[in-house]
């Protein structure tokens, strides 16, 4: 099994999680990140309930989402989520890799 790289993998996440069409050639990590922000905004506008349920799903911290939200915060709330989200699916890939149980044997698979 051949594994893609980590910007790849953690683009294909994204495209799951939100819903997102991938698009036909792979956008580089700067392009993912402003596609990913432009739909935080708009969740942020339109699906706000949807949007902190996914987050919560992913595991997001609560208190990070939230001085995210804050006015006072450094970036504007889209920007500061889809960071969270890009640092919390690379989180994910490290610890897939990581992690990764060892194989038990063919009585196991199901």
């Amino acid at each position: 099994m051949e594994t893609l790289p980590d910007a790849q993998q953690a683009a294909d996440l994204i495209y799951r999680d939100f819903e997102l069409a991938p698009p036909e050639a792979p956008l580089s990590e700067a392009e993912l990140f402003d596609l990913l922000a432009n739909h935080v905004a708009w969740l942020i506008e339109h699906r706000l309930e949807w949007l902190l349920s996914l987050l919560y799903r992913m595991d997001i911290a609560e208190h990070q989402v939230q001085a995210a939200l804050l006015p006072s915060a450094p970036d504007p709330a889209n920007i500061g989520i889809a960071r969270l989200i890009l640092d919390r699916q690379r989180q994910r890939i490290h610890t897939k890799k990581t992690y990764r149980p060892a194989d038990l044997g063919d009585e196991w698979a199901w």
